[in-house]
């Protein structure tokens, strides 16, 4: 059961969560839990007030956070925290201090720094939490995912050792599991083998719930948050988008890869090869609509749902060399990976390639590169809008509907992915909408 930040914002909002765990105890829930709301983004900004000598500032900032939880934790147990809850969080907070004294000294916020400071906005969260649910009488262990989640040294963007990560598991957590306990842990934070601490990235708390949940053979992984599952569309954009009950782990890959808030894209992939079920649920509303992912749905829809993403920029190369020239594709993406630049979408045609890559992407240097042996065009300001579907390979007539929908805005470029199940345009931001609303009317209403 992993809940989010908005799940754990508050005192009602973990009494709440408190009381699903507490229902939950028949199948030994593991819990994963993130920040509360706001203290990431808080931990961020002292660690930055701190790379520049603004030791109040950052200060500030944590004594802001120390605040933050013993209100949450004085509301729970009545108005005031227990004396132990109370040296716990104070021994936490020193230590926080002391590496915020540290970044100001040496004007310096290594990543391996930002991490450590990161990191506590999880393990404060689950202090809290634990000693919630301990008051309640729940049998409950609390683990430091520190000593399970076994990643690499890549700060910021840990990549875990899924083996390493089972047998840790296997020796630390599932003892402390079963029916009628409860495990608490961290999501987003991790541990290199010699016990530094790292970070999987923003929203990598469903990458932890997903990761444990295939180390430990879970029957299902649960990722509460503030939505009642997935839709056909943001309902932001598209008020009458429909639930979906039902999705395949390809189509719910393919949808967080392409812009679909509701999961981390990373979430799917060790449920997918675990073929563990993974369902999206409302926090605030158990008994409600929910979306369960599986390995393969025949729902025999032609579409499943549509998702954009924007902050794309498109890069371009010609070059006549790519005319009977095996090896021109090989020597473009090995410079693509020299620069560590990750690709999205690609289309090609006889002496051009067209490739869209993330707007903060450090695409300079690669221009340069890029520039020694072919021409290379840039338009930024661009987004990606996906129609997914299982069928969609198989529904005859649907480009024409798709491409009819949108007449009259350009569509720079064109992409049917590798499995067939999702059909990208590219287009400027600002059509999005507009694109959104035409796309789900034309194929959902």
């Amino acid at each position: 059961m992993k809940f989010g930040g908005t799940s754990v914002g508050d005192a009602a909002n973990m009494r709440r969560v408190g009381e699903l765990v507490r229902e939950a105890l028949p199948q030994g829930p593991v819990v994963v839990l993130s920040a509360m709301s706001g203290v990431t983004n808080a931990l961020l900004a002292a660690s930055t007030a701190a790379e520049g000598g603004k030791l109040s500032e950052a200060l500030e900032k944590v004594a802001e956070i120390k605040r933050k939880h013993l209100a949450a934790a004085a509301e729970l147990f009545g108005g005031e925290a227990p004396a132990a809850l109370d040296a716990e969080l104070d021994k936490r907070v020193d230590e926080l201090k002391l590496l915020v004294r540290g970044v100001t000294l040496l004007r310096e916020l290594s990543p391996r720094s930002a991490d450590a400071i990161a990191s506590f906005g999880e393990r404060l969260s689950t202090l809290v939490f634990t000693a919630h649910l301990e008051a309640q009488g729940v049998p409950v262990t609390r683990v430091d995912a520190r000593t399970v989640m076994r990643t690499d040294d890549r700060f910021g963007r840990a990549r875990p050792d899924e083996a390493a990560i089972r047998e840790l598991a296997a020796a630390l957590l599932v003892p402390h599991a079963g029916p009628g306990r409860a495990v608490v842990t961290q999501g987003y934070v991790g541990a290199t083998e010699a016990g530094v601490t790292t970070t999987l990235g923003r929203g990598g708390s469903d990458y932890s719930a997903a990761l444990l949940g295939a180390a430990i053979d879970a029957s299902e992984v649960q990722i509460w948050t503030d939505v009642e599952g997935v839709f056909t569309g943001d309902p932001r954009l598209v008020p009458e988008a429909q639930h979906i009950e039902r999705l395949s782990f390809a189509e719910a890959a393919e949808l967080a890869s392409f812009g679909a808030k509701v999961l981390h894209p990373a979430t799917i992939q060790p449920a997918v090869r675990a073929g563990i079920p993974v369902s999206v649920r409302h926090t605030e509303r158990p008994g409600g609509r929910f979306t369960t992912i599986t390995a393969e749905v025949n729902s025999g829809r032609p579409v499943t749902a549509l998702a954009s993403r924007s902050g794309i920029t498109v890069i371009t190369v010609t070059s006549t060399r790519m005319l009977e020239n095996s090896g021109f594709l090989e020597r473009l993406f090995e410079v693509f990976g020299r620069h560590q630049i990750d690709v999205d979408l690609i289309a090609t045609a006889e002496v051009s390639v067209s490739m869209t890559v993330p707007s903060d992407a450090p695409i300079k240097p690669l221009l340069a590169e890029l520039g020694e042996f072919s021409s290379v065009t840039v338009a930024e300001g661009r987004a990606i809008v996906a129609v997914v579907g299982e069928r969609l390979k198989h529904t005859a007539g649907l480009s024409a509907k798709v491409f009819g929908a949108i007449e009259g805005i350009n569509v720079e470029m064109i992409s049917m992915g590798a499995n067939e199940i999702n059909l990208s345009l590219v287009v400027e931001a600002a059509h999005v909408p507009a694109v959104i609303e035409r796309l789900h009317k034309a194929l959902f209403e």
